[in-house]
């Protein structure tokens, strides 16, 4: 049974209603990144953080998984599937995916400021005097902006792995998730889905010009009746 390993990014839960935050002036809901995603935001201002992801949160729960993340799910049927996303909602897990790696942590998920490797399933607020075992307050499940990613490493094998790549709701722009794709064998058929591709197709990179909804179920279908 062939693998085919996902990238996926921010583009394709947007089209489940999941906003990206981030406007044109690099403004996260008119906060700055630092403020709201950084351990000097954490430091400066709990509270402010705490809100932030609280929102997010309740917004995660109110929305549903789309076409792709159905499509991917089904890609399960004939192919080993591991999906690798830079999102830290859980619409790839609701859909069926069971190979869900989030490179980026988990917003349904809250861990202790005392032990990193305590994590704890938290679907609720997560508010200044919530504690773990610890006694040490609990803070969202994220990698912030200038953390180091732990599961950096288990992702770069599981790309080494790749038969097939799939590209999705992402520019690869960011790093170190961007040098993910470079960790792929070398003749490994990359599909990159965006409906502004900022890439040219060349030799084992394959182009698909559409969003993700429209682009994923396409290629889905194409690759569950091919011959494997």
């Amino acid at each position: 049974m062939k693998k085919i390993v996902v990238l996926s990014g921010a583009g394709i839960s947007a089209e489940s209603g999941i906003k990206t935050f981030r406007d044109a002036n690099g403004l996260w809901e008119g906060h700055d990144v630092m403020e709201v995603a950084s351990p000097f935001g954490w430091e400066n201002n709990m509270e402010l953080v705490l809100d932030f992801y609280n929102q997010r949160r309740k917004q995660l729960l109110q929305v549903e998984p789309n076409a792709a993340h159905y499509a991917l799910a089904e890609l399960q049927e004939k192919y080993q599937v591991e999906i690798i996303t830079q999102n830290i909602d859980d619409l790839h897990e609701r859909a069926g995916s069971k190979n869900v790696t989030h490179l980026h942590g988990e917003l349904l998920k809250a861990r202790s400021t005392f032990d990193e490797n305590l994590i704890m399933d938290w679907r609720k607020d997560i508010n200044p005097g919530d504690f773990c075992e610890h006694n040490c307050q609990l803070r969202p499940h994220v990698v912030w902006f200038g953390e180091a990613v732990p599961m950096f490493q288990k992702s770069a094998e599981i790309t080494a792995t790749a038969d097939i790549l799939m590209i999705i709701g992402t520019s690869m722009q960011v790093y170190p998730a961007a040098s993910l794709v470079d960790f792929a064998p070398r003749r490994t058929p990359v599909y990159f889905i965006d409906p502004k591709p900022n890439i040219a197709e060349s030799g084992n990179l394959h182009i698909i010009s559409d969003t993700a909804v429209e682009g994923v179920p396409t290629l889905v279908k194409k690759l569950m009746n091919t011959e494997k």
